[in-house]
């Protein structure tokens, strides 16, 4: 099978008609036109000879591609010789009066630029999806990947502009937008940088806040705390004043995302609901040590639940946890799971190392770091507009309204499902009840952050919880001015 393909300024009436004909007639022929302006022809043609490392000047060009033999065009020249082609193969000729040929490639031209303006319009039509990051060079290499169809959030279709909002080292956000365009996403419309305060979050679908301070000062708790604030308060503002009404705020970092989180939702009220924390690093670190342990792939373990301060003192939940295609000597189809704590027979290994295997991971913020972090924000996103897979259990960082005991007036991690372009906590859970005593120390934590950072208490006091059954806690002993994010407080996980 052979495809002759046609490229010409609008005068190329004769061997279209001529093609058509061919087409229409032989089940094996197809044909493929290419249009262009007459003031873009010549450059074209030259651009296409020297791809193909043919020699050719006039009007029309047109070639064969051989389809069985892996698509190599073979040059026929123009008009005249593809008439000569088609006598000599096929026993055709063109009858076409030189007056005819001219009124019909007329209205050819006329065509071609009636296309090219509705395309024009249609772009104009096509709303892109607006994404800010700020401090997008915090979490270099991996956030250069963080773009709808950059391949970490398959499945959000349409065109994107990124924007990374930072005040300094342009350099360094030059080199990481340039990274970012050598993905050739096909849906990554542009990049660009804002370094103009009042310009942020315009227009912004989406914004992702990745903010952590650097500096090698030396704080205390306190000063950690109130640190937050002015940042927080500046892009509430901003996200009040310039985002759209439905803009979608995802919030990590390596310290204090509860925190953070909150204290947007407290200067942007308007958008509270649609401001979250991303908790899927922590998630997916127990995954992969439950895999590790088992001998299995991280993505046959589902619904870990994370409880409590992502960034901080949390509660790995594995009660509903549950492992797909596992090789034992019970098996069933695909969709048969069994209860990790079933198949895990090693309480000793659960309640130590499982836990110091995730404290080591965590410090100093390690489940925000990189890919593992961008892919926790993409999957998020995803989910988002998409929706979690059916039956699965997400963990998110959300302002709490009473659910499962929790204080109201605080962002907790908590079990969530994604659907309809919005996010519900799963309320109707059942055994997945938390001791009054972890829920008093995750929850009396996150409520002295906010009561620090906001001036209403002068001194930050971790809880101290005592020991309880099956549940362990592993805290760390902090001098008065170790800055507070440098470690988990604890992660307690209950048989």
């Amino acid at each position: 099978m052979a495809k002759f393909v046609l490229a010409d300024d609008p005068y190329y009436a004769k061997a279209e008609l001529l093609a058509d004909y061919l087409q229409k007639n032989l089940p094996d022929f197809h044909i493929f036109k290419i249009t262009q302006h007459p003031h873009v022809w010549e450059e074209w043609l030259r651009d296409v000879c020297e791809k193909n490392k043919w020699s050719h000047k006039s009007s029309p060009i047109i070639w064969r591609e051989l389809l069985d033999r892996g698509g190599k065009g073979l040059l026929l020249g123009g008009y005249n010789e593809f008439l000569e082609h088609a006598q000599l193969y096929y026993g055709v000729t063109s009858s076409m009066t030189t007056e005819l040929m001219k009124a019909i490639a007329q209205e050819n031209l006329e065509a071609h630029i009636q296309k090219e303006l509705e395309k024009e319009s249609l772009k104009d039509l096509v709303d892109p999806l607006q994404v800010w990051i700020t401090r997008w060079d915090s979490q270099s290499p991996g956030f250069s990947r963080l773009a709808p169809g950059s391949g970490l959030a398959p499945g959000l279709e349409g065109s994107c502009s990124r924007t990374s909002l930072e005040g300094g080292r342009k350099k360094t956000l030059h080199n990481l937008a340039m990274n970012a365009q050598d993905l050739v996403s096909p849906v990554l419309r542009s990049i660009s940088i804002c370094t103009r305060v009042e310009e942020a979050f315009r227009q912004a679908h989406v914004v992702i806040i990745l903010d952590d301070p650097r500096t090698k000062e030396v704080y205390t708790v306190e000063d950690c705390l109130r640190s937050r604030v002015p940042l927080c308060r500046l892009y509430g503002y901003l996200l009040e004043k310039n985002a759209r009404d439905s803009v979608r705020v995802i919030v990590g970092g390596k310290t204090f995302v509860n925190l953070k989180t909150l204290l947007l939702t407290r200067y942007a009220p308007s958008i509270a609901r649609n401001i979250v924390a991303v908790a899927l690093g922590v998630e997916g670190q127990a995954k992969a040590a439950l895999a590790r342990k088992m001998k299995t792939s991280p993505s046959y373990i589902k619904d870990v639940i994370i409880w409590g301060n992502i960034s901080g003192n949390c509660y790995v939940d594995l009660r509903k946890a549950k492992i797909y295609k596992y090789e034992s000597a019970i098996w069933g189809p695909p969709r048969f799971s069994r209860p990790i704590l079933s198949l895990v027979f090693d309480s000793e290994w659960i309640n130590r190392e499982f836990v110091t295997t995730l404290k080591e991971l965590t410090a100093t913020g390690k489940q925000f770091g990189g890919m593992l972090a961008a892919h926790s924000i993409a999957t998020t996103l995803k989910y988002w507009y998409h929706g979690s897979p059916y039956g699965e259990i997400v963990s998110l960082g959300v302002l709490s309204e009473g659910q499962f005991g929790i204080p109201e007036g605080i962002v907790f991690s908590m079990p969530v499902k994604f659907e309809n372009g919005t996010w519900v906590v799963l309320t109707d859970l059942k055994d997945t009840e938390i001791s009054e005593q972890i829920m008093t120390r995750m929850a009396s934590d996150l409520m002295q952050e906010k009561l620090v950072a906001l001036g209403d208490l002068l001194h930050f006091q971790p809880y101290q919880p005592e020991p309880e059954g099956a549940a362990l806690t592993i805290t760390d002993d902090k001098e008065e001015n170790q800055e507070y994010s440098d470690d988990f407080e604890g992660i307690s996980l209950e048989q």
